[in-house]
């Protein structure tokens, strides 16, 4: 079966065709970075005014690519959330009305499973029943998945989720939108041992997250320094450029130990041997590095998408709408996005 999967939710704009049997056929990518970048972080409205823009001119360069006509896909996968809703709409509207012209099945994808499976697209691949570890802007959860579609939440963040802790922290030395990259290039330049971050609720049973409390920490920090933090009001942090870096390294490592710490509770109660990690956050190098030496500590593996496919893209939607697709799942004619959904809300496959 050859689908079609469209990605809207948020700042990229993905498109992709994926085929059961021949996996991944081509797909592209727009990421609305630059539009963003004064503001800070995405603002909803300017991103569903992108999507709209890009959306039809990246769908025939995509057909293109793939040296394939439109009436060979056989069915529209697209993300129906969690996400901003006014995207979601761009990519939910255009996406029925492709399958409506071309009388072909629909499904609405939810963009967590679309993270959470991505890793099954690689050639070294997990198999089920294992753990899941979603990090990303919005996003921090751990998932039990006994089998695809069937997922129980182990624990998840009570505030702020981990790449937002890092774009927040990033905002504070006046780095650019999106913060987690440039968090993490500007600890490669730091001694993360200097200074000592909480390890946020590692000290109390349980496997949810906190990251609130450590933004905090960062920014008192940069004070007792004889520093200010960047903001709306302020400019500048006022810090040596190796001040700067040690507090990267030292923010990047209490985020990393937290996670690790988390991932081996959550592999003991689970019993899995196998622990999949997903989501934007998910390409961190040290994040990658300290999961897998848990690993090996431990006794599980661990297993990831590419770089390229951690961030939001349509690949691992085209690849979720194709399972679900080809099992015989679809959408209603009706039209619905959600900006919150549960995972625990989706409909296992047989």
């Amino acid at each position: 079966m050859l689908v079609l999967g469209i990605e809207t939710s948020c700042d990229e704009t993905g498109l992709a065709l994926y085929h059961s049997e021949q996996g991944l056929l081509a797909d592209g990518l727009y990421s609305q970075v630059a539009l963003h970048a004064d503001y800070g972080g995405v603002v909803p409205e300017l991103a569903s005014r992108d999507h709209v823009r890009k959306i039809t001119p990246m769908f025939e360069q995509l057909l293109k690519k793939a040296n394939i006509t439109k009436s060979e896909i056989q069915g529209v996968a697209y993300t129906a959330g969690p996400g901003l809703v006014g995207a979601l709409m761009v990519g939910a509207c255009w996406g029925r009305s492709l399958a409506f012209g071309l009388g072909i099945p629909a499904l609405a994808v939810h963009h967590m499973e679309g993270h959470l499976l991505a890793p099954l697209m690689e050639e070294y691949q997990p198999k089920v029943p294992f753990t899941g570890l979603l990090v990303s802007g919005g996003h921090t959860l751990l998932v039990r998945v006994d089998h695809i579609g069937a997922y129980q939440p182990l624990g998840e963040t009570v505030d702020d989720a981990v790449g937002e802790a890092f774009d927040k922290v990033a905002k504070m030395f006046g780095l650019d939108y999106p913060g987690g990259p440039h968090i993490a290039k500007l600890a490669e330049q730091g001694d993360p041992l200097r200074f000592k971050f909480p390890r946020p609720m590692v000290d109390r049973p349980g496997l949810d997250f906190s990251f609130s409390g450590l933004k905090t920490s960062v920014m008192q920090m940069i004070r007792k320094l004889g520093g200010e933090p960047n903001n709306a009001y302020t400019s500048g942090v006022g810090l040596s450029l190796q001040d700067q870096a040690d507090v990267a390294a030292g923010f990047e490592v209490a985020v990393v130990e937290t996670l690790a710490l988390k991932c081996r509770r959550a592999m003991k109660a689970s019993g899995h041997s196998q622990l999949v990690v997903a989501g934007g956050v998910s390409a961190n190098v040290r994040l990658r590095a300290r999961l897998l030496e848990e690993g090996r500590k431990h006794g599980f593996e661990v297993f990831y998408a590419r770089p390229e496919y951690c961030t939001d893209n349509g690949a691992m939607i085209a690849h979720v709408g194709c399972l679900r697709l080809d099992a015989g799942q679809s959408t209603p004619l009706d039209v619905a996005v959600r900006a919150r959904w549960p995972l625990s809300e989706l409909k296992a496959l047989a």
